[in-house]
C-alpha cells in the first residue's frame, strides 16, 4: 500500500514541477530569443531559422549601438535621470500621504482617499491630451520637467499599497514614540519607514520598472533627441533604420539588464514584504 500512496503523492508534485518549468520557458523565451538575435549579424538573421543559435556570436550590433550612428548613451542618460527623479518623489510623497491616509484623522478623510483612488480607473490615453496642452500652454513642451511632473507626486497605486502597509503597523509602536515626544515627521522618520522598508523596496522596483519602460507620455511630450527617453529610441531604430531588428534586440538588452540588476539587489526584499503581507 505504500508504493501507491507515494505514487498518489508523487503525481500531484510532478504535475506542479512541470507547470513551473512551463512557465518558465515561456517567460524566459522572449528574453533568450532577444539576446540570441542581438548576438546575430542581419546577414545571419535573414539566412538562419529564427531559434537557430548565433553562430558565430558577434557583438557589432552593441557596438554600432554605442556608436557615433546609433548615439544609444544619450537616451539611457535621460532616462536615468528620469526614472531617478520620479523614484525619489513617488516614495517622499506617496509614505506623506499614505501615513495620512492611514493614520491620522482629519474630515473626509475615507471618502477622500477612495475618490482619489478611483482614479486608478482612468486610462492614461484620456488623460494625454489634457496634459500636454496644460505643459504646451506652460512653455514646458519638450522638457525634463515635462517628464517628470506629472509622475512625481505620487501615484493612487502607490498610496494604496502603503496605505494598507501602515495600517498594519502596530498602533502601540506608534503610541511609544508619541510618548517619547516624537511628532509625526519624527516618527514617520524613525519608526514606520525603517520598518516599512521591505515594501518601499517593492515599490521602488514596481516604480523603476514602469518608468523605465515608459512611452506613450515621452513620445507625445517631446521631439527630437535632446530629451529621447529609451522607449522611444528604441522604437525609432525600428522604423528609422528599416526594420534592423538585431540592432532594436540589441537595444531591448540593453534596455532589460538594468531592470535585472536592480531585481536581483532588491529581491531579498520583495522577498520579505510579499512573506509579511501573506502572514498579515
Amino acid at each position: 500500500m505504500r508504493a501507491p500512496a507515494r505514487f498518489r503523492r508523487a503525481v500531484p508534485t510532478g504535475a506542479t514541477y512541470l507547470l513551473l518549468v512551463l512557465g518558465a520557458v515561456v517567460t524566459l523565451a522572449p528574453f533568450v530569443l532577444s539576446i540570441m538575435t542581438a548576438l546575430k549579424s542581419p546577414r545571419q538573421l535573414a539566412s538562419q531559422p529564427v531559434l537557430s543559435p548565433p553562430d558565430p556570436p558577434t557583438v557589432a550590433n552593441f557596438t554600432d549601438l554605442f556608436g557615433g550612428r546609433y548615439d544609444f548613451v544619450s537616451p539611457i542618460v535621460v532616462t536615468a535621470q528620469v526614472v531617478a527623479v520620479i523614484l525619489v518623489g513617488q516614495l517622499l510623497f506617496s509614505v506623506f500621504a499614505a501615513y495620512a491616509f492611514a493614520r491620522l484623522r482629519f474630515p473626509g478623510r475615507d471618502a477622500l482617499f477612495w475618490v482619489y483612488l478611483a482614479t486608478l480607473m482612468v486610462p492614461q490615453a484620456v488623460t494625454i491630451i489634457p496634459l500636454y496642452t496644460m505643459f504646451a500652454d506652460l512653455g514646458m513642451r519638450n522638457t525634463f520637467w515635462a517628464l517628470v511632473l506629472p509622475q512625481v507626486f505620487g501615484s493612487p497605486y502607490a498610496i494604496f499599497l502603503l496605505r494598507e502597509y501602515f495600517r498594519s503597523i502596530p498602533g502601540d509602536l506608534l503610541d511609544a514614540a508619541k510618548l517619547d515626544g516624537a511628532g509625526t515627521l519624527r516618527t514617520l522618520r524613525h519608526v514606520v519607514v525603517p520598518i516599512s522598508r521591505p515594501i518601499l523596496a517593492t515599490l521602488a522596483i514596481i516604480t523603476v520598472v514602469t518608468h523605465w519602460n515608459s512611452f506613450l507620455w515621452p513620445l507625445v511630450i517631446t521631439t527630437g533627441r535632446q530629451w529621447q527617453v529609451l522607449t522611444v529610441a528604441t522604437a525609432g531604430l525600428q522604423s528609422q533604420y528599416n526594420g534592423n531588428w538585431t540592432i532594436v534586440m540589441a537595444a531591448t538588452t540593453v534596455a532589460i539588464l538594468p531592470l535585472l540588476v536592480l531585481f536581483l539587489v532588491f529581491q531579498r526584499h520583495v522577498i520579505r514584504s510579499i512573506t509579511i503581507t501573506g502572514i498579515r
